[in-house]
Formats: C-alpha cells, sequence, structure tokens
C-alpha cells in the first residue's frame, strides 16, 4: 500500500531537524503546568481503572511518554520519525518508544487502558481524522480513556522552514468544538475540556480533551 503524502513530509520534517527541536524543547514540560495537570488527571483515570498499557500515539522524541512514565503508566510510545525516536531514545533509554504511524498502532482490539496524542493530531488531515479516531475507539477497552492536546485554532497552515531546514510540513488545527465533534462520531464520551492562551514562547491558544471509549 503507498503510504499517504501527509506521512512522508511529516517524517522528512521532522527527521530534518530532530536534533534541533528536541533541544529547543528539552525542558518543555517545565514551562506548561496545565498540560502536566491534564496528563496527570489522564494517568489518575487509568490508574483507578485498574491501569493497563497506554499508547503516546506521535510521540516524538518522547518527551511526553517520559512524562506519563514518571506518573506511573505502563506507557509505549509510537512515531514515524526515525530521527525523532533516536533522539528520545537517547534521552529516555528507559522508555519503549516504537517506528510506526498512529494510523496504526500495532495492538489487539480492545487491549490498551489509554491513549495520549499530545500535539501530533495536528498533523493529520480532516478526511483522515474519522479513521485515525475509529482505530483509537477500536484499540482501547470498554471505558478506555483518551487524552488529545492541540493548538486551538480553526486553521490550515504548511511550514516551509523550521530551525533552518527547508520542510513542507502540514499543521491541521481545530477548535476544541470541532474536534469534539470527530470523536464523537467516532463513539466517544467527551466529559472533559480545558482550554488556555498562549503564553511565553508561543503564538497560539492551547486545549486539551478528555474522552471515554
Amino acid at each position: 500500500m503507498t503510504e499517504p503524502t501527509f506521512v512522508t513530509t511529516t517524517r522528512q520534517s521532522y527527521d530534518a531537524f530532530a536534533a534541533d527541536y528536541t533541544e529547543r524543547f528539552r525542558d518543555e514540560y517545565e514551562a506548561i503546568p496545565i498540560e502536566r495537570a491534564m496528563m496527570s488527571a489522564f494517568a489518575a483515570l487509568v490508574q483507578a481503572d485498574g491501569g493497563g498499557e497506554v499508547v503516546d500515539a506521535g510521540c516524538g522524541g518522547g518527551m511526553s511518554t517520559n512524562y506519563l512514565h514518571s506518573l506511573g503508566l505502563d506507557v509505549r510510545g509510537v512515531d514515524v520519525s526515525p530521527g525523532m525516536l533516536a533522539q528520545g531514545r537517547k534521552e529516555y533509554p528507559h522508555l519503549r518508544l516504537d517506528e510506526r504511524s498512529m494510523t496504526d498502532l500495532g495492538v489487539p482490539d480492545g487491549s490498551l487502558a489509554g491513549i495520549t496524542a499530545v500535539y501530533s493530531v495536528i498533523h493529520i488531515p480532516d478526511e483522515v481524522l474519522p479513521a485515525l479516531f475509529a482505530g483509537f475507539k477500536r484499540a482501547l477497552r470498554p471505558g478506555g480513556h483518551l487524552l488529545l492536546i492541540f493548538m486551538n485554532l480553526d486553521e490550515h497552515i504548511v511550514r516551509t522552514e523550521a530551525f533552518g531546514y527547508t520542510i513542507h510540513l502540514e499543521y491541521h488545527m481545530r477548535t476544541p468544538g470541532r474536534m469534539a465533534g470527530f470523536l464523537e462520531a467516532a463513539g466517544f464520551d467527551v466529559h472533559t475540556e480545558v482550554t488556555r492562551k498562549t503564553q511565553a514562547g508561543e503564538n497560539l491558544p492551547r486545549a486539551m480533551l478528555l474522552a471515554r471509549s
């Protein structure tokens, strides 16, 4: 099967600037307490339901995976960029980080306690999102938990430069209401929505959704 163009260009873009990206955002989680709080809430929900395997979909260099691991979760990261994964394995050798697309998590149906996607569904086109969320729903056990963190804006942009590299990276940004609509159409119960304004070093507002399968 031919790989979708958006997967190829996302991989190539992140591979190009993987080392620079990792250096720039290495201490990111010290600066985003709201995101940390939402990941902590997600972890508490998973643990209250007995725990189980969690997949961090589109984990990049493993920063979000490592934070979830620090909260006591049995978490594995997946990403399409071998360059970003190489950075993650160097930074966090204790983590399980696998090269694969979030559109195919490679797990049995109903096997996961939770899925997170931290600033990763922003690279998924609208026409692919229903199938992505349907796949997440199948992978989660009944009552499993999903956390999405994303830019809160209804706009599609294409970046052609980052960290001095020529790239082609598409951002499909959505409001929480529109994102929740996609989730509910896939059968999720969206029960928590958090938004925040931009802070120092950012140029876009952020949103977070917690949902149950």
